[in-house]
């Protein structure tokens, strides 16, 4: 898609991180923008700041994990633009901790985000452009945890690698039936985001009976080193830039960080050697 100007982009996860600079970015190519995302207040500033800007943008409150939320975000962006046709499935959330220690809510709330809200995304966002006929663009925000794996973030890795491989398969079946829906699967590594605080907006049913209690003291110094780590990050408007270059370009896989390509050439090597899996480095 090499014009986006007058075109329409909705994005989720839209009120911070990743996704406020890609609104803010498809904003100022131009194109009319519907801003999706849980955290009410941050999405109503967000809205704010980008029409103070001049952008022809509108929000609408989401809970990415719910079906109908997600079918009635479709129907608001038609009904306000007319149109889709660069959809961003990008919000996302991040818990740490031992893989058997995790609890099932932890588990139905980041795999009900992370992979179910891209699974409604495509759902109820695609259909509607392959009816439209133009040129459109599915982007589903993976991470370099889909294409590799980390300790303590067993969840988050499994529900990224699902997004990976069903960006795949949506791209070859678009492929195959001569759409013009495009499709891209975005895998930054370590982003300047508020992923590391993801909690506060976990919903009160999807919250441990625990979670009022003080965290381990292990956990403690787990979260406070992911932080730092993610303050050090790349920032997310070079994500952005990425995003929209490849969206330009029809390219799938959008690689932010160099390293991570090393880190996928080890375990395939590791996978096609039929060794056991190595740790790969963390910075």
């Amino acid at each position: 898609m090499k014009e986006l100007k007058g075109k329409v982009a909705v994005v989720t996860g839209a009120a911070s991180g990743i996704g406020r600079a890609m609104a803010g970015r498809f904003a100022a190519e131009g194109m009319k923008v519907v801003l999706a995302d849980l955290e009410e207040d941050a999405l109503k500033r967000t809205e704010r700041e980008l029409k103070a800007a001049g952008a022809a943008v509108t929000a609408k409150r989401t809970d990415v994990s719910r079906s109908e939320d997600v079918e009635a975000l479709a129907r608001f962006t038609v009904d306000t633009f007319g149109a889709v046709h660069v959809l961003c499935n990008n919000a996302g959330v991040g818990v740490g901790g031992v893989t058997w220690q995790n609890t099932l809510k932890d588990w139905e709330w980041v795999l009900g985000v992370n992979l179910w809200g891209v699974i409604h995304g495509i759902r109820a966002f695609v259909p509607v452009m392959l009816e439209q006929g133009d040129e459109c663009h599915v982007v589903n925000t993976a991470s370099g945890a889909g294409l590799h794996t980390r300790p303590w973030l067993a969840m988050y890795c499994a529900s990224k690698h699902a997004v990976v491989a069903l960006s795949e398969s949506l791209y070859h079946e678009l492929a195959l039936t001569g759409s013009k829906v495009k499709v891209s699967v975005l895998c930054p590594a370590v982003v300047n985001t508020r992923i590391g605080e993801s909690e506060r907006n976990r919903p009160v049913d999807a919250r441990n009976e625990e979670a009022a209690g003080v965290p381990s003291q292990q956990m403690q110094v787990m979260e406070q080193a992911f932080r730092a780590l993610l303050a050090k990050g790349l920032p997310a408007e070079e994500v952005a830039e990425h995003v929209v270059e490849a969206v330009r370009e029809e390219r799938f896989y959008i690689l932010t960080h160099e390293e991570t390509k090393g880190r996928v050439r080890l375990r395939m090597e590791d996978i096609l050697d039929a060794r056991n899996p190595t740790l790969p480095p963390v910075a």
